[in-house]
């Protein structure tokens, strides 16, 4: 019955989503009528495409430039209302896909490829192999990694020799060393030189790739895997099996240790279960493309190199635990993150554990990155750059299907404002570029179902910075999204008081950011600067639309808008709460701005319940009450 009841919910869905996203569409364009300033609204949009043209391709002004741009960003900049309903569609057809029980990578790989200007992968042939009387699922293994090798091969083809040994010396350390300091590259000019190579990069070899090795993903090449590897070992600790993709180790079912960079000529690791422990297991030159499948057992994954546990720098890495509760600890570039390559990981079953400092958990630079985890009560611990998030030409996703998680992301780095306290945390759904040096990806958090704990710090969850695209969406229950992280990074207490800016939807500098939350009583907390709020050039759209929730501000800005862009909340019914020092404000004026199309634009629209307003805003609430300006207005229906 309660399989029954999760295929309906998930089948009424998209009628319930369109129905309120079509419900606030049509309350702003009425608002604008009724004021008489669509005209104005309209100028705004012809403002972004001006803005958006004058920037394209070789074309700059300021710091502004084409470098890395994609056209899906291009495109909802240029299309600020409607692109709440592509967000809306786009975020669905994500966890849609990578709920599928089978044909998951193959299906996100797909939709990342088209939203990375790769519309069309084609079919991958085969590689060709060589093995006399091999086993036909150790052909099968061989062949996908030989297969996701070749195409590796071919998305550094376009690059000589010398620039791709300078692509491999650069891109860590102008992305993700301690010298670059989130979001930017650790030099202007050395971080444009990156990225004019990552343009290079044939992006279609690089996400066939990931096409190459989904196979190894599926339900029914899983089971095969798993009775090879009991053939293999028959009571053994691990067998060593030589094949033309390289050594492949079968682990047997006791507790097995793997130091994986001391075996540099492994390719693969398939072990059938036991409580074990993988050490390291970086890509490089020589191994381009790793595997590990671990089919149960509580495991533990450790290291400090950078690009482990799914961690494609260069190359593709894939990790698969299929059942038990499982640790995973690592620095940078990690659990399911890549740096001009692919990275997956994909947790099956178990509560997990996962910790990571900086570009973990859903991290992409010039490729795709996912972490999949399909159930239990998961943690989710970062530092920056983490849980969902897309840098130049990178696609990044967290997500979690079902359980009761926590998701904690800053509490270490210094954030980028002196006259605030508080850390950096660039994460939890993020689109970002490098300022001055290069557009920025797509990076999302979708969480399915369960109650879940948010906490981040500055610029974190459902934004975008700097020509990029950030969606947040949580599918159901009771949601906590606490502001700031409560503890320092390392569960100590915090050098900075606690005090967020930028979070829970947020759009600034050319770049979008879209929060859904569709059911349950949630409570959102900031500071200023946050709840929904758009700065230069942007949009923003915090949509919840179900229960009764609370939106809890110590200052200002809940759902404003400033120098140039459009803010929409939309609250779908219940009994809910506002608080702060104002609500639904579009500035009059641009400070950044002296074309006269700069306008600013907000809506609030809270539909049913009996809500709770500050008492700053009371007096004057009526059905349709003006703020800032007639483009800012709150209504409650």
């Amino acid at each position: 019955m309660r399989t029954i009841m999760i295929v309906v919910l998930l089948c009424c869905l998209p009628v319930f989503a369109c129905a309120s996203i079509d419900n606030l569409t049509d309350e702003f364009r009425s608002g604008l009528q009724r004021r008489g300033i669509q005209t104005k609204y309209d100028d705004m949009a012809a403002f972004f495409a001006d803005r958006l043209d004058a920037s394209a391709g070789e074309k700059t002004f300021g710091d502004k430039t084409g470098n890395c741009r994609l056209t899906w960003c291009d495109a909802m900049l240029r299309r600020p209302l409607e692109s709440i309903g592509m967000a809306d569609a786009f975020t669905r057809d994500l966890h849609a896909a990578a709920g599928r029980t089978r044909g998951t990578v193959t299906s996100v790989t797909r939709i990342a490829s088209a939203k990375l200007d790769v519309p069309e992968l084609g079919d991958v042939p085969p590689a060709r192999v060589s093995m006399k009387r091999a086993d036909a699922t150790l052909l099968l293994l061989v062949r996908a990694i030989l297969t996701a090798r070749r195409e590796i091969d071919g998305a550094l083809a376009p690059l000589t020799p010398v620039e791709r040994d300078e692509l491999r010396a650069k891109l860590y350390e102008q992305t993700s060393s301690p010298r670059a300091i989130a979001p930017f590259f650790a030099d202007q000019h050395e971080g444009r030189r990156v990225s004019d190579l990552l343009e290079k990069l044939d992006r279609r070899s690089l996400l066939r790739s990931a096409s190459a090795i989904a196979v190894l993903t599926e339900p029914g090449t899983r089971s095969r895997l798993a009775q090879l590897a009991l053939r293999k070992t028959r009571g053994k600790t691990v067998v060593t099996e030589e094949t033309p993709a390289g050594k492949i180790l079968f682990g047997g079912s006791g507790a097995n240790t793997y130091r994986l960079d001391e075996l540099h000529d492994v390719c693969a690791v398939i072990d059938v279960g036991g409580d074990d422990t993988y050490i390291e297991g970086a890509l490089s030159a020589d191994r381009p493309v790793l595997v590990i499948i671990d089919l149960a057992g509580n495991d533990r994954y450790q290291g400090e190199q950078p690009g482990i546990q799914g961690g494609g720098i260069l190359g593709l890495s894939l990790l698969l635990d299929a059942r038990g509760d499982d640790s995973y600890q690592a620095d940078d570039v990690a659990q399911g993150a890549c740096l001009g390559g692919i990275g997956l990981l994909l947790d099956l079953a178990g509560d997990d554990r996962y910790t990571g400092d900086t570009r973990v958990q859903g991290s992409a630079v010039a490729g795709m990155a996912l972490l999949l985890d399909r159930t239990g009560n998961d943690a989710y611990h970062a530092a920056l750059l983490a849980q969902g998030v897309g840098g130049p030409f990178g696609f990044g996703l967290l997500d979690d299907l079902a359980g009761n998680d926590s998701y904690y992301a800053g509490g270490k780095y210094p954030d980028n404002y002196d006259d605030t306290p508080g850390y950096s945390g660039w994460s939890q759904g993020v689109g970002v570029g490098p300022r001055g040096v290069a557009n920025g990806g797509i990076g999302c958090l979708l969480d399915g179902r369960g109650d879940d704990v948010y906490e981040a710090d500055y610029f974190s969850h459902g934004g975008g910075y700097w020509f990029a695209i950030g969606c947040a969406r949580d599918f159901g229950g009771n949601d906590q999204r606490l502001g700031a992280t409560r503890l320092a990074f390392d569960g100590g207490e915090r050098n900075e008081r606690r005090f967020l800016r930028w979070g829970y939807g947020f759009g600034c500098h050319y770049a979008a950011g879209y929060l859904f939350d569709d059911d349950g009583n949630d409570v959102y907390h900031g500071d200023i600067v946050g709840i929904a709020f758009t700065w230069d050039v942007g949009i923003t759209a915090l949509i919840d639309r179900t229960g009764d929730d609370q939106y809890l501000m110590s200052s200002s800005g809940i759902c404003t808008c400033s120098n140039s862009g459009l803010t929409i909340l939309y609250d779908g019914g219940g009994n809910d709460r506002y608080a702060g020092t104002s609500l639904g404000i579009a500035d009059a004026v641009s400070q950044y701005h002296k074309d006269t199309r700069a306008y600013n634009f907000s809506l609030l629209l809270d539909v049913g319940g009996q809500d709770e307003y500050p008492e700053t805003l009371r007096p004057h609430l009526s059905a349709d009450t003006e703020y800032g300006w007639a483009g800012g207005f709150v209504i409650d229906r």
